[in-house]
């Protein structure tokens, strides 16, 4: 689930921004419209949405800074980069930074074979940064900053959840809070305003359901994927 639709997320994200959808839209509807998606499975599932305080001050830091924040900095660096490529392979290799963390910090389980594995798939991505001749060169290489912020981000993301899930917290409720709060965020420190989907156009409308949609599937199974892994990278 997270490989087919992570693909088809960021298609839809980078056809968005080359039709000049504004990136704090691109933003919104990553996480509005999952949310109502998540609101409508708890509902049909009737799962409790009880969770203690110590939970709740957790989710919101980690909502407003790791999902928030490197949410805006991977969608900036993923339109500045010469190649949106380059941009998800050095934010997308947090997985070495988690996998590490989890082993110290978590007890995670790392065979020599699971760590191999990890190995080959980060040392494969990575071709796609050899610069060939002729390439496209862009002056602003903030995006490369931006991707490592990133980086960090989801990693940070990765091991809120995870340890949110050793101590009961459902999948589930973890989506509908964190999404919730990063909604929040969006409207509130990029003043987005319903407004502002009556001027752009239909196809735009379009790809932004699309987006939102693949988010859903994409966010669902990697955390669900996270909560029963031995080792979260």
């Amino acid at each position: 689930m997270m490989f087919f639709s992570s693909v088809a997320l960021y298609l839809t994200v980078r056809k968005a921004s080359l039709l000049k959808t504004p990136s704090y839209l691109t933003n919104l509807a990553m996480f509005a419209i999952p949310l109502i998606a998540y609101v409508a499975l708890g509902v049909m599932t009737k799962t409790p949405l009880g969770i203690s305080w110590w939970q709740a001050v957790i989710l919101i830091f980690t909502a407003c800074v790791f999902a928030y924040g490197g949410n805006k900095a991977s969608l900036i660096a993923f339109s500045k980069a010469p190649n949106p490529g380059y941009s998800l392979v050095l934010s997308k290799s947090y997985v070495l930074f988690t996998t590490l963390v989890a082993v110290t910090l978590l007890g995670a389980e790392l065979s020599a074979q699971k760590a191999l594995a990890i190995l080959m798939i980060v040392g494969f991505s990575v071709l796609i940064l050899v610069n060939k001749k002729g390439a496209k060169k862009v002056k602003d290489e903030r995006w490369v900053l931006l991707s490592f912020a990133a980086f960090f981000a989801w990693g940070m993301l990765s091991l809120g959840s995870k340890y949110l899930f050793n101590n009961g917290v459902d999948t589930v409720v973890f989506l509908i809070y964190l999404y919730a709060i990063v909604t929040i965020c969006i409207v509130s420190f990029d003043k987005v305003r319903i407004s502002k989907f009556k001027e752009i156009s239909t196809q735009m409308k379009l790809l932004l359901v699309g987006v939102g949609v693949f988010s859903a599937l994409f966010n669902f199974g990697q955390f669900q994927a996270i909560k029963l892994a031995p080792n979260i990278g």
